[in-house]
């Protein structure tokens, strides 16, 4: 049985070197992106050029996207020359941006009236695990859907959990930058209070990493804290926007995430100063900026 012809929409620091390795992968690929560069680097080492969503979903049996926000998918995917409109009967539809699970579930039946099975598959790992090829990678959907998507994401991710039906892979994603941005928080916080107490933060870093204090937040963008290098693995806008879907999250449950809701204003504060285009470990220097204001 010959291997599902796959298109990609969205080539952007995640999407790009994701594409890049089903290419390497020697997976037939067709790509559209709102961006004429990334598309163009893509077709120079392999791919094909698409002109429209339609197109793409046309000329694939699977059809990828890794777009910024919930609207974005659903223009991309409902909307007018979407996916929707290109797609046949059988092909498989897979999400792996991150948006909210209401809209991804609605999506998803949209998709169901075709035959036509979705996939939500959010990721986490920053723009390195993309490169690398060692994404986690959160699934919802049907098993059936799960069991064809396989190979695809054995290439582009090391951590593959099938978490539930439509939707729980965006429940789980809304969990995980949870997670990320409350400890890039305290990781933030630690290194400055290090600093200020007139003690070597390098060195702090270096000894909470053998410790329960250990992560790989601590590891990585606790680093990059320290070189002040902020270029973006993961925008504080986009955290921002993922940070909005948690708290919508929460609120529907009646879930208290009272630490959350600090990180979310410290987010919220980074993006009103200038800071959104950053990665989310510029969050120090919302901390920074607290000192003197």
């Amino acid at each position: 049985m010959p291997e599902d012809r796959i298109g990609f929409i969205g080539l952007g620091i995640m999407g790009k070197p994701m594409a890049m390795n089903l290419l390497a992968a020697g997976r037939a690929l067709t790509v559209h992106s709102r961006s004429a560069g990334p598309v163009d680097e893509v077709v120079a080492a392999g791919a094909t050029r698409a002109s429209s969503a339609a197109d793409v979903a046309a000329a694939s049996d699977v059809t990828i996207t890794m777009l910024p926000d919930t609207a974005d998918v659903e223009l991309v995917l409902t909307g007018e020359g979407g996916v929707l409109e290109g797609v046949a009967a059988g092909a498989l539809v897979i999400d792996m941006s991150s948006i909210d699970p209401a809209p991804t579930r609605e999506m998803a039946g949209a998709f169901a009236k075709r035959d036509v099975a979705m996939l939500d598959a959010p990721v986490s790992g920053g723009e390195r695990g993309a490169i690398d090829g060692t994404l986690s990678i959160m699934i919802g959907g049907d098993a059936d859907a799960v069991a064809r998507a396989m190979p695809i994401f054995e290439v582009l991710g090391k951590t593959i959990v099938h978490v539930g039906p439509s939707g729980a892979g965006q429940v789980t994603k809304a969990c995980n930058q949870l997670v990320v941005a409350a400890t890039i928080e305290a990781v933030a916080e630690a290194l400055l209070l290090a600093e200020r107490s007139g003690v070597d933060p390098a060195k702090v870093r270096e000894a909470l990493l053998g410790g329960f204090a250990g992560s790989k937040i601590l590891e990585v963008h606790g680093q990059r804290m320290l070189d002040r290098t902020f270029d973006p693995g993961f925008r504080i806008r986009l955290h921002r926007k993922d940070a909005r879907i948690v708290e919508e999250a929460a609120a529907l449950t009646g879930t208290p995430i009272p630490s959350f809701t600090i990180v979310a204003a410290q987010l919220q504060r980074a993006l009103d100063d200038g800071d959104g285009e950053l990665d989310h470990s510029g969050l120090y220097l919302e901390l920074e900026r607290m000192l003197s204001g």
